[in-house]
């Protein structure tokens, strides 16, 4: 049993991944990346070689993987394996991985390596090793396919799953912490609309008060301080006819926009589409968008500029030793190479700017401070004002009555010889005590 579905795990390890996830997610990759690389990748590139640069005006024959235009002995053996006086040498596209010399076959090629001949490319045949030049896209096939098959799995094996079940449960803490708002209230919130629309039918009362917390925490300080403007209260709003998911949706996710930001009213949409995920595991866009915009580009947004910027300047030493003729224009796979690791990198940092929240305009937040340091100026004046009122009310009203009550205390020990009496032995006794312990100080 793994920690994720043990509900007695710690909760620091509730959502750690285990080796199972880990392995899964690696063999997917791998199986992807390795199938990609030898089975389809040549069907791809083979195809599109031939949109390119096959013959306008002659057939192509197949000679057992190779496609040449033939010749009229070639004609006789369509189907048999390549041979030099089977083929015209002027269009040659073979894609096998097996070898090939001048005198047998009527052109060299190493063992895995294609070959693409045509008028078009110049005299010289091009030589592409698939390794080389298109690894690295087979690589981010792999990943992207494991993203996505282990996105749709069970969390309990699934690692990005789990990832997305950990954000879930981090960023409600995280609203929590913004808003002030308790685990319920939060998880009304975020709650799908039909989830919602069957508990207000079951219990609507508990939504009504958990919305009414919501309201008086966002209502604007204008409204709570200055009274420049008539509040409107809940009950004014919420009645018995109102939709309680339409009224969430509207009303109370714009107030929470407006009293803390757009981010924690975006946290919360997210959320939620997020938990429409964990119902149905196809709506991954939900699921990615949680994950990319509230975690990894917080996190990891400056290592994909950093690794793009990395990319680029690969591709730069690459593109100057071919200037510098040190890679033969036949042989273009290691240019290839370098421009699909710059074209992954530029793809990884595209996708983690289009999930990176944009930050608040300027102006809206000068106008948040200025409100916010408006109604703390009212507060501040109201309680002056106050005090002000206390104290005449102390000096001015009262003075009279301090006064005699002093003279009252004043005149009830004057005239009782006793007390007065019991006064000055006690004063004595104490002037005793003190003199005493001066003189043993000395």
């Amino acid at each position: 049993m793994t920690a994720r579905t043990n509900p007695n795990a710690p909760e620091h390890t509730r959502y750690k991944a285990g080796a199972v996830h880990y392995l899964l997610f690696f063999a997917i990759f791998l199986a992807t990346a390795v199938i990609f690389q030898e089975l389809l990748l040549v069907r791809i590139v083979e195809s599109f070689v031939l949109y390119q640069f096959r013959p306008e005006r002659e057939e192509l024959a197949d000679f057992n993987g190779v496609k040449a235009v033939p010749t009229a002995e070639g004609l006789k053996h369509i189907g048999e394996e390549v041979k030099r006086e089977y083929i015209k040498p002027e269009y040659v596209f073979d894609f096998t991985s097996k070898a090939r010399d001048e005198k047998t076959h009527g052109y060299p090629k190493n063992p895995g390596e294609w070959v693409v001949k045509a008028p078009k490319l110049g005299d010289d045949p091009i030589y592409l090793d698939p390794t080389l030049g298109f690894v690295i896209f087979s690589i981010d096939i792999g990943f992207l396919i494991a993203v996505l098959v282990t996105l749709v799995l069970p969390p309990g094996i699934g690692l990005m799953s789990l990832k997305v079940e950990r954000e879930i449960h981090n960023n409600k803490a995280k609203v929590r912490l913004q808003t002030g708002f308790s685990e319920e209230i939060v998880e009304l919130l975020v709650m799908p609309d039909d989830r919602l629309s069957t508990l207000a039918e079951t219990d609507r009362r508990r939504i009504v008060e958990a919305f009414r917390i919501v309201w008086n925490r966002t209502t604007p300080d204008e409204e709570i301080g200055g009274g420049r403007r008539q509040a409107v209260s809940f009950d004014e709003a919420f009645d018995r006819d109102t939709d309680p998911v339409a009224f969430r949706n509207t009303v109370l996710y714009i107030r929470i926009r407006e009293h803390f930001s757009e981010f924690v009213e975006g946290s919360i949409e997210d959320i939620k589409a997020a938990i429409g995920w964990q119902r149905n595991r196809l709506r991954i866009g939900a699921a990615l968008r949680l994950y990319m915009a509230h975690h990894f580009t917080e996190r990891y947004a400056n290592n994909v500029t950093g690794f793009a910027y990395g990319g680029a300047a690969l591709l730069i030493v690459a593109v100057g030793i071919r200037g510098l003729k040190f890679i033969p224009p036949t042989r273009p796979s290691l240019i290839l190479g370098a421009i699909f690791l710059e074209f992954s990198m530029l793809a990884l940092l595209a996708f983690t700017l289009y999930y990176t929240e944009e930050e608040e305009r300027m102006d809206k937040m000068l106008k948040k401070m200025e409100d916010a340091s408006r109604s703390q100026l009212d507060i501040l004046q109201e309680q002056q004002r106050d005090i002000r009122l206390f104290v005449d009310k102390l000096i001015g009203e009262s003075s009279e009555m301090i006064k005699r009550r002093v003279e009252e205390a004043l005149s009830e020990h004057l005239s009782n010889d006793e007390a007065m009496r019991e006064k000055i032995s006690k004063a004595i006794v104490e002037n005793l005590k003190i003199g005493f312990k001066e003189s043993m100080e000395r």
